[in-house]
């Protein structure tokens, strides 16, 4: 990546800028700076937050929604919960807002969408305000004379009418956020419209579409009124999508492809430059090709595309075409200085140490923070993270999971673990992780006649296994895991020291980790952590040390080739 250069000169804005699980990214200018907020689903803390000075290097910031008691997600479906943040600025305060979604299958879908809003992007965060439960996916607009509006699908629950139902726009008090007359439906659409954003330029009020569904048919579309309430003609060129692909071949080719290895490509948001350029912020995924076909292993990624307006007031990516690309020409700054500091112009690192300081930042959990009921740090060591084992990695309740992104096509994660299970219902290890029922989690437990074992758990929707592995660990004091990701594969190895290493396990494909696996309705991301489960008493803990994520670690020597 780039960097900037600090006499103004144009840089290059490397994508994707948020790699791994950033899916639904919403963009806003403010105080100097660019901020984007990512969904996150059932994973806690909830609304990533990362900003920029410049769209070209990236900082986490933190999380908008940190309290259980504004977030309580146990019992959240896999791939539930919060839903398409939108984040804005108006009257000095930044505000959010979020669905969240607690039923997915079926015609039905329960959810309720709510603001939040802090003085400052590192908040406090006000408790969470109920705006409506029509649909997800809700955003903010401030209309020249200062009335607030929101934005959002309409979900049809009636069975035999279509469930993406329209755009429906909805009048909220401008200081309280309360309902305001009737919401009313602006625009409907042949093809699956969502994500709505509206702007206002130039006599028009655009209305920016999520099209396609959130897969490989995936697009933005821009439509257009001189009324907000419509109607909204369409523009019949996309402004992105790269859904004429064929994703085998993506994935085949790679950056070498027409798209330079990027699918998926489309829910958007527009952000107007300090210079006066336009940028879109959107999602899109890099296809690998595994034993299932063409998977996005890495999940749905925030990416950044310049764009311009025509003289006949549509929008096109800036280079001419509907695809996405990689390298972009970054914002040329305006007036001295710098708005963020020095680590806000260093891009954030996907490596990451496991630390008091990372757990419940780039380290997240499931469903509710890792408080002291069930996590906590050892006197012995800063680093010594001690688990209390609770739920099976099958739950939706009581997790006991710490876990980072894989936001690279090569991840390690090390481990060491300290565990004394007394019975098979004592499990301690290292998971690679995607949701309840995509999950591989390797572990320390006992036999039946308790000897110690190292065995492994499989769930995914071709597989359900649950093995012992063929090493013997009875005289080992710790067992030293290192789980290693390499494009489409995935592997153990065990160490009684952290020096001599040996594979424990078959490699396994990485399909089941991916939103595409099996066709399943799945909108998260790939995870590798460390996991404890007790399932007999809800009472045995072991302690992780040395836990660290390193990307671009070693790739894993493929069947074809030599170990």
């Amino acid at each position: 990546m780039s960097e900037t250069s600090r006499d103004g000169a144009a840089a290059t804005i490397r994508n994707p800028v948020l790699p791994g699980f950033h899916p639904d990214p919403s963009i806003v200018r403010a105080e100097g700076r660019y901020v984007v907020a990512t969904s996150t689903f059932e994973w806690f803390p909830g609304i990533r937050l990362h900003a920029s000075d410049d769209l070209v290097h990236w900082h986490l910031v933190g999380h908008a929604l940190t309290d259980p008691d504004h977030l309580p997600l146990r019992g959240i479906p896999d791939s539930g919960g919060v839903w398409a943040p939108s984040v804005s600025y108006e009257r000095g305060l930044y505000r959010i807002v979020y669905s969240v979604v607690r039923t997915m299958a079926g015609q039905t879908k329960d959810l309720d969408s709510f603001v939040t809003t802090a003085p400052t992007l590192e908040g406090p965060w006000d408790r969470p305000i109920y705006v409506g439960s029509r649909g997800f996916d809700p955003s903010l607009f401030t209309d020249d004379d200062g009335r607030l509006y929101l934005a959002s699908l309409r979900w049809d629950h009636r069975s035999g009418h279509a469930k993406f139902g329209g755009i429906v726009v909805q009048e909220l008090d401008p200081v309280t956020f309360d309902r305001l007359g009737r919401a009313q439906v602006v625009h409907t659409s042949a093809e699956l419209v969502e994500g709505p954003n509206l702007y206002r330029r130039d006599g028009w009020y655009y209305l920016l579409l999520a099209e396609g569904g959130t897969g490989w048919n995936h697009g933005v579309r821009l439509a257009r009124s001189r009324s907000l309430w419509g109607p909204y003609d369409e523009d019949p060129t996309p402004v992105l999508t790269t859904r004429d692909l064929d994703p085998a071949a993506t994935a085949l080719a790679g950056a070498d492809g027409p798209s330079q290895g990027w699918h998926k490509a489309g829910h958007g948001e527009l952000v107007e430059a300090d210079d006066g350029g336009w940028y879109l912020v959107h999602l899109a995924s890099r296809p690998v090709m595994t034993a299932e076909g063409p998977a996005c292993v890495l999940g749905r990624e925030t990416c950044v595309q310049a764009v311009r307006w025509t003289q006949d007031g549509w929008l096109r990516l800036a280079h001419g075409s509907t695809l996405p690309v990689t390298d972009v020409p970054a914002p040329v700054r305006v007036g001295e200085g710098w708005a963020g500091s020095e680590g806000e112009r260093r891009s954030q690192p996907g490596d990451g140490c496991l630390s008091p300081d990372s757990l419940g930042r780039s380290w997240v959990t499931l469903r509710a923070p890792a408080d002291t009921t069930w996590a906590s740090w050892t006197d012995d060591s800063p680093s010594r993270l001690r688990l209390r084992g609770r739920d099976s990695l099958r739950s939706v309740v009581d997790q006991s999971l710490v876990a980072h992104r894989v936001t690279a096509p090569c991840v390690r994660l090390d481990a060491v673990v300290h565990a004394d299970p007394r019975e098979p219902a004592h499990r301690a290890g290292v998971t690679a992780y995607y949701d309840t029922t995509g999950h591989l989690f390797w572990y320390l437990s006992t036999d039946d006649h308790g000897r110690r074992v190292l065995g492994r758990e499989r769930r995914d929707a071709h597989h359900e296994s649950d093995v012992e592995l063929d090493v013997d660990v009875s005289g080992w004091t710790s067992v030293h895991m290192r789980l290693t990701v390499d494009r489409d594969l995935l592997q153990l190895a065990v160490s009684p020291d952290g020096a001599r290493w040996q594979h424990v396990d078959e490699p396994h494909d990485t399909a089941a980790l991916s939103d595409d696996h099996a066709g399943l309705l799945r909108f998260t991301g790939a995870f590798l952590g460390i996991a404890v489960s007790d399932l007999a008493e809800r009472s045995r803990t072991a302690d992780f040390a040395d836990v660290t994520i390193t990307t671009e670690a070693a790739p894993l020597a493929r069947p074809e080739e030599p170990s």
